[in-house]
């Protein structure tokens, strides 16, 4: 099942990603596709795979060390695959992220990047982060805002636990194509001035883009789509 829906899916995926890329001048190549497979069985990450996919998101972090204890057991042979955790962290649950995670894109407060530093093992490699930024002000999302996000970027980028590689943001659910863009577009000013005002930044990332507004995210300069639904049909019940 999983397999035939990524034979049709994927193709207009990425056919639709190149048609938005070269309508604001970028390359497709610039973009990559997360494939979120929350609430999706085994069976989807094996198809996805299969079809060439080697970055897999998940939400909740039981859900990804689940899938990936799993696929160790299977002995799925998948060496450059990637996990990028796309959902949000619990300070509690913050030192597990290392072993389970390649890329933590919701990072997300203060006190997260401060609790991921503290309990970083002695010797381990950077945590590579994408700062999560509420650009479209809504208070049921998690995020800096983007005055606190450029008030405390230097103090994130001190610690040494951790790798900045960009941003990410979600953009509202609602039919105005020109609120999320605007939502999307923010995030790309932020980026372009947190680069010019501080020192030791350079981050080259922007997560931003899911299934029913990818399109934009993309003409807005997104370099990361999370994509679930449109690749792999609605979650089973």
């Amino acid at each position: 099942m999983y397999q035939t829906r990524l034979e049709e899916n994927l193709p207009r995926v990425r056919e639709r990603v190149a048609e938005a890329a070269a309508r604001v001048g970028r390359s497709p190549e610039e973009v990559r596709i997360v494939a979120v497979t929350k609430g999706h069985p085994l069976e989807a990450i094996r198809a996805a795979l299969a079809s060439g996919i080697r970055e897999l998101g998940e939400n909740r972090l039981g859900e990804l060390e689940e899938k990936r204890r799993l696929l160790d057991e299977l002995a799925v042979d998948a060496p450059d695959l990637r996990w990028h955790m796309v959902g949000h962290l619990q300070r509690r649950k913050a030192p597990g992220i290392r072993d389970a995670a390649h890329v933590l894109h919701s990072l997300d407060s203060l006190r997260l990047a401060e609790r991921l530093e503290r309990t970083a093992p002695d010797g381990c490699p950077p945590l590579p982060v994408l700062i999560q930024v509420n650009t479209s002000g809504e208070e049921s999302k998690y995020g800096f805002t983007p005055e606190g996000f450029l008030d405390e970027l230097d103090e994130i980028l001190e610690m040494t636990s951790l790798e900045v590689q960009g941003l990410m943001t979600m953009a509202p659910l609602t039919d105005d194509r020109e609120l999320i863009r605007a939502t999307f577009r923010r995030l790309r000013e932020l980026q372009e001035e947190a680069r010019r005002t501080h020192q030791g930044y350079g981050g080259h990332e922007l997560s931003m883009g899911m299934s029913n507004d990818y399109e934009l995210a993309v003409e807005e300069g997104s370099t990361l789509v999370r994509l679930g639904t449109v690749l792999f049909g609605e979650r089973p019940e």
